[in-house]
């Protein structure tokens, strides 16, 4: 590994281990809501925290996936779901953190699986696709494990978008070869879009019928 990468894989590390934390400290509380014991709590912050990044690596099958050959990235998962399983993350002041704890994770990933993704040789469409998978994957498999629709699909305001603004900003800051400054750019930004979309209530149009002419909505005969 040369000089110049290894900073830059030191803030992938971080910016990945965040996302693991995050997110397996939310599927946790989710699996708390849910009545959960402690082994069902383990196996949610597991799926959630590393789900997103397990898909990435295998997606990309460049070597086993991470979260199976650095230890870290379980024992963070781990050290979530035992917080969360200590701490009761039920007041005011949980209903104003959690979503900053969720926009968090989200830009992290997504600006790591960008990332990872360039590193390996692919083009930009494959490094916003795995991005995004990065960044949703884990919350997916949480909630159709817990059969739940999952809330990326819709119904929620801007999420999977948010991720995919934090993909494709990461791809422009790696090619034009200020990748480590895009990693912490590309993490704010995506978290701070799903804030404000949260805030403003932003969501995507899920039925476009009502905006067309009223001959072109009857139904067929």
């Amino acid at each position: 590994m040369s000089v110049a990468a290894a900073p830059l894989s030191d803030v992938f590390r971080v910016l990945d281990l965040i996302g693991v934390f995050t997110s397996a400290a939310l599927g946790a509380v989710i699996a708390r809501s849910a009545r959960l014991d402690l082994v069902g709590l383990t196996v949610i912050a597991l799926l959630s925290g590393l789900g997103g990044g397990v898909l990435r690596d295998t997606l990309l099958q460049h070597g086993t996936p991470i979260a199976l050959t650095d230890y870290a990235y379980v024992l963070t998962a781990l050290a979530a779901a035992a917080l969360a399983f200590v701490v009761p993350f039920q007041s005011r002041a949980w209903n104003w953190t959690w979503p900053v704890i969720d926009a968090v994770a989200l830009g992290s990933w997504a600006a790591a699986g960008a990332q990872k993704t360039l590193f390996v040789g692919l083009g930009w469409l494959p490094a916003i696709l795995l991005g995004t998978v990065t960044a949703v994957g884990g919350g997916m498999i949480r909630d159709i494990v817990l059969r739940r629709v999952p809330a990326v699909l819709g119904g929620t305001t801007l999420y999977a978008t948010c991720a995919v603004a934090a993909s494709a900003l990461m791809v422009v800051f790696q090619r034009s070869g200020h990748a480590r400054v895009g990693l912490v750019v590309a993490t704010v930004f995506g978290g701070g879009l799903c804030l404000l979309a949260r805030r403003r209530g932003w969501m995507l149009p899920a039925d476009l019928s009502h905006r067309l002419p009223a001959r072109l909505r009857r139904s067929p005969r």
